[in-house]
């Protein structure tokens, strides 16, 4: 007569024995430390785009960086309409610990560093006549107030960082569908 390590339940085996195993699982991932929150790092003359190379400080326009869960170091963009490519594309799986972008009310759009903060609480000014170093770009601010006097000298819409849309980040054609690039 063969005896079972487990009694009778109204579950078969094999999901009592999944639960079990997932649940071990779960339990072996408790005792990892949590990644450091991610700080902003900044750009040097070495700084090259994850998408396409290119080095960062020789470009005008809003620069973006992306932390991934598991990676102690950022993945650079050189536009921010490039990080929302990124980002809303549908294979897009690794986690998002956190990403940055620069405050254009306070950055240089020339030569722009530092002033950097989360990206998910920006406003964006999208179709401004100011373009970035992939042509059209989302202008990115820290304040409401700001995106809009920009909007007012330069045009575009005001969005949330929600409101960003797939489309508004498609690069095929060049940033935007300019076909000028």
């Amino acid at each position: 007569m063969c005896t079972s390590l487990f009694p009778p339940f109204s579950w078969p085996r094999r999901h009592l024995l999944l639960t079990l195993a997932g649940s071990a699982v779960l339990l072996a991932g408790c005792g990892r430390k949590p990644e450091p929150a991610a700080q902003p790092q900044e750009i040097d003359a070495a700084t090259a785009c994850a998408l396409d190379g290119m080095l960062l400080a020789d470009y005008a326009g809003p620069k973006a960086q992306v932390f991934y869960a598991g990676e102690a170091r950022p993945h650079w963009f050189c536009d921010t309409v490039e990080m929302f490519h990124a980002l809303l594309r549908p294979e897009q799986v690794r986690p998002v610990r956190a990403a940055f972008v620069q405050d254009m009310a306070r950055a240089d759009w020339e030569r722009p560093r530092g002033h950097w903060f989360d990206a998910t609480t920006g406003i964006y000014v999208a179709g401004s006549r100011r373009h970035g170093s992939m042509g059209p770009t989302l202008a990115s601010f820290r304040a409401e107030r700001d995106a809009t006097a920009f909007a007012a000298q330069h045009g575009g819409k005001l969005l949330r960082y929600a409101e960003v849309t797939p489309e508004l980040a498609d690069l095929s054609g060049g940033a935007m569908h300019d076909s000028r690039m």
